[in-house]
C-alpha cells in the first residue's frame, strides 16, 4: 500500500525532530548520559520533543539575509544541555561540557548547508565562529555521537567543499544582512528521507520539491508498507504536524533590523552601513 504526502519545511523540521527523538542512543543518553543541543529551529523542535523547552535562536536566514536575532535582551537557552534529561544551559560554558562528553553521549546541531555525500556545515557569522562552531566540531573527535538535523530544502546540488572555498566572513564587501563563512559539522546527517526510514519507513520516494502558498521549499514524498494500520499510522503523524508553528524561544524569532554598535562582528551588513561600498536597499 503506497501513500503520498507533502511537508512543509516547518512541518520537515518536526518530522526529522521526532525520528531523532526515538533513536536508541538518544532514548539512553537521555536516560543516563548528556545530550548537547545546539541552537536552531530544527534542534529547538527536537528540544522540545524531548524536555518541552525550546531553544533561542541566534542566526537565521530571511528575505533580508543572514540576519540575527533582534530581541533586545537574549532570553533562553541558545545551547542546551540534557543530563539524563534535566535541562540546563550550555551557553558560556560549552568547552567544559566538550571535555566531559564522551561515547555514550550525543550531540545533536543543525546545518545550514548539505550535500549528497553526507556533508554538513553552519553558517558562521561572528568571528572564530562563536563558542558553538569553536566547540560541536570537534566533538566526534572526542568519540561523541552526533547527529546534523537538516531538511532536504538545505541540500546542495554541488559538493560543500565548494561552497566553503568560496566562503569567508572577510570576503564580501557587501552584504545583506552578516557576511558569513562556513564550518564543516561532522555527524550523521538527518533529512526528511532519513526521519522516515528510522520511523520504521525505509521504502520511500522523494517524488517533488517546492511549491506556492506556503509550501516553497517543501518536499513531497511517496511511502509504501505492506500493513495498511502502518499506513495509518503514518497518515495519523503527518496530519498532526500539518500546520505545525516554527520552533524557537518567541522573543528570539524576531529578526534584528539594524545593526548598531552591540553587533561590531556583522561584518560586511548594508542595513547597519558596515559594508565596504555602499548600495541603498529599499
Amino acid at each position: 500500500m503506497k501513500c503520498q504526502f507533502t511537508l512543509t519545511v516547518t512541518e520537515g523540521k518536526r518530522l526529522i525532530a521526532k525520528a531523532i527523538a526515538s533513536l536508541p542512543e538518544v532514548r539512553n543518553a537521555l536516560a543516563e548520559g548528556l545530550i548537547l543541543l545546539k541552537g536552531g529551529t530544527t534542534v529547538s523542535a527536537l528540544s522540545e520533543e524531548l524536555c518541552g523547552q525550546p531553544l533561542r535562536i541566534s542566526g537565521r536566514v530571511t528575505p533580508r539575509g543572514t540576519v540575527s536575532s533582534g530581541a533586545a535582551e537574549p532570553v533562553g537557552a541558545h545551547s542546551l544541555l540534557l543530563r539524563r534529561g534535566i535541562p540546563e544551559t550550555g551557553d558560556g560554558k560549552l568547552a567544559d561540557i566538550g571535555r566531559e562528553m564522551g561515547p555514550e553521549d550525543v550531540c545533536v546541531c543543525g546545518a545550514n548547508l548539505i550535500d549528497i555525500h553526507g556533508a554538513a556545515a553552519m553558517m558562521a557569522g561572528k568571528d572564530l565562529c562563536g563558542e558553538p562552531g569553536s566547540v560541536i566540531p570537534v566533538l566526534q573527535s572526542e568519540g561523541v555521537r552526533c547527529f546534523v538535523a537538516a531538511g532536504l530544502e538545505k541540500l546542495s546540488p554541488v559538493p560543500l567543499g565548494d561552497a566553503c572555498v568560496g566562503a569567508g566572513r572577510k570576503v564580501s564587501s557587501w552584504s545583506m544582512g552578516m557576511s558569513v563563512g562556513l564550518v564543516p559539522i561532522p555527524g550523521k546527517v538527518i533529512t526528511e528521507m532519513e526521519a522516515l526510514a528510522i520511523l520504521g519507513f525505509p521504502k520511500m520516494w522523494l517524488v517533488g520539491r517546492g511549491g506556492i502558498s506556503g509550501a516553497e521549499g517543501g518536499s513531497t514524498f511517496i511511502v509504501e508498507d505492506e500493513r495498511e494500520e502502518n499506513i495509518a499510522a503514518l497518515l495519523r503523524l503527518i496530519r498532526g504536524m500539518k500546520g505545525a508553528a516554527l520552533s524557537g524561544v518567541e522573543s528570539s524569532l524576531k529578526e534584528c533590523f539594524t545593526c548598531g554598535p552591540n553587533r561590531p562582528w556583522h561584518l560586511g551588513c548594508v542595513y547597519g552601513r558596515n559594508a565596504r561600498f555602499r548600495e541603498e536597499i529599499q
